[in-house]
């Protein structure tokens, strides 16, 4: 088969939780993000031959969002588009679905990305469709209640939320608080320093948020970074579970943000002048027991391993999404690894707690860090890798050009 190229991988900032972006509906979000990949590219848009989006908390208000995005973009309405959603890991899904068309002959470029505004996911109820007989109806919060019903209750019990499998995590691979809190600082500082070094320049598309009155307001930086952190500091917060490990200091934010980049196949760069940033050497997903979801990236990573035939010593750098520092640790176990060994590989710039987590676009920002992070170094192989609510794990890994 055809190699698939990975091309101007780009991202938003991340916006916090109800932050600078909150404005923002999704479709700009996206829109703006893939104006800026073919822009940085240097492609005529109608040479795309399919638009992938993922996106999480989707609703009817942007159905089908990789075309409101082709749309909204401005691009020729041959374009087509779709949307997908494998939760956490829908950004490298987007990603692994494009590689796997042009690799296969069905398209020769695909836009590749992920959108999630959640500062703007709805509230909804299931029972007025046909009116309710007397009473009151729900109101259901779709953040909430996505985490809660990730899974089929009649089959594997009540599970609270995504909160409860980390700390089963935590319980079961012996992660203290302590550990927690440190990884977590570990996180801010790392990002902390990337930024102050411009590590995130070449990758960050601004984004100008119109205003009622006045100019627009330019959001061009990450916003949940705290490079103030300290472990001290930290273990003032309270536990979310009574005695538990988790607080919303050592756990992934809630964002806003929007990823993209051009999935190409290899015998078409040379003749639309396009330069790759990586090849996609290959991909898995695997599923796991959903109370404890957060172990996904190590069935994962070992299906993947064992696919392409690589060693895990042979991956120069290694992004595990931190849906919660306790999560990401119990992972580090898993691999038979400890912290001491992947300090200089794993998460070298921060990732979900510091970063940010905005679900449907985690995917691709992730990647695109990872990628601009091996051209840095001159590395060879990066190991992208999440857990996923639902009790699932996304791995895949990226060689360098």
């Amino acid at each position: 088969m055809k190699r698939a190229a990975i091309v101007s991988p780009l991202r938003t900032p991340v916006g916090k939780f109800g932050g600078g972006l909150k404005s923002m509906p999704v479709e700009e979000l996206g829109a703006i993000v893939a104006r800026a990949v073919v822009e940085r590219a240097g492609l005529d848009p109608a040479r795309i031959d399919d638009v992938i989006f993922a996106q999480s908390y989707m609703n009817g208000e942007t159905p089908c969002t990789g075309r409101w995005v082709a749309l909204q973009a401005g691009f020729p309405i041959e374009v087509p588009g779709m949307q997908l959603d494998r939760r956490c890991g829908g950004g490298l899904q987007a990603v692994a679905t494009a590689a796997m068309m042009v690799q296969t002959g069905a398209a020769d470029v695909v836009m590749a990305g992920g959108v999630e505004s959640m500062s703007n996911v709805e509230y909804y109820t299931t029972g007025m469709r046909w009116g309710t007989r007397a009473g009151s109806a729900n109101l259901y919060d779709r953040l909430d209640r996505g985490r809660e019903r990730s899974q089929p209750e009649a089959r594997f019990g009540s599970i609270s939320g995504m909160i409860e499998t980390a700390e089963n995590l935590a319980r079961d691979y012996d992660i203290t608080r302590e550990d927690s809190d440190a990884f977590a600082v570990r996180s801010h500082i790392r990002a902390a320093a990337g930024w102050k070094k411009g590590l995130f320049s070449d990758e960050i598309v601004a984004v100008k948020v119109p205003q009622r009155r006045g100019d627009p307001v330019v959001v061009d930086c990450d916003e949940g970074v705290r490079g103030d952190a300290t472990i001290e500091g930290f273990a003032g917060f309270n536990s979310i579970v009574r005695d538990g490990v988790v607080t919303a200091a050592n756990a992934c934010q809630q964002n806003d943000a929007a990823s993209a980049c051009l999935v190409v196949a290899e015998d078409k760069l040379h003749e639309l002048g396009l330069e790759p940033s990586a090849w996609l050497v290959g991909w898995a997903a695997a599923g796991c027991e959903p109370s404890h979801m957060g172990i996904g990236p190590v069935p994962a990573v070992q299906k993947l391993l064992a696919r392409t035939g690589l060693k895990f010593d042979q991956m120069d750098l290694i992004e595990l999404n931190e849906a919660f520092a306790c999560q990401a640790l119990a992972c580090v176990k898993g691999w038979g690894s400890s912290m001491d060994e992947l300090e200089d590989r794993l998460n070298v710039n921060g990732s979900g707690i510091s970063l940010g987590h905005p679900v449907g676009a985690t995917g691709v920002r992730i990647m695109t860090t990872l990628l601009h992070e091996l051209k840095r170094r001159r590395a060879r192989y990066g190991l992208e890798t999440m857990c996923i609510g639902g009790g699932q794990g996304i791995a895949a890994i990226f060689e360098r050009v």
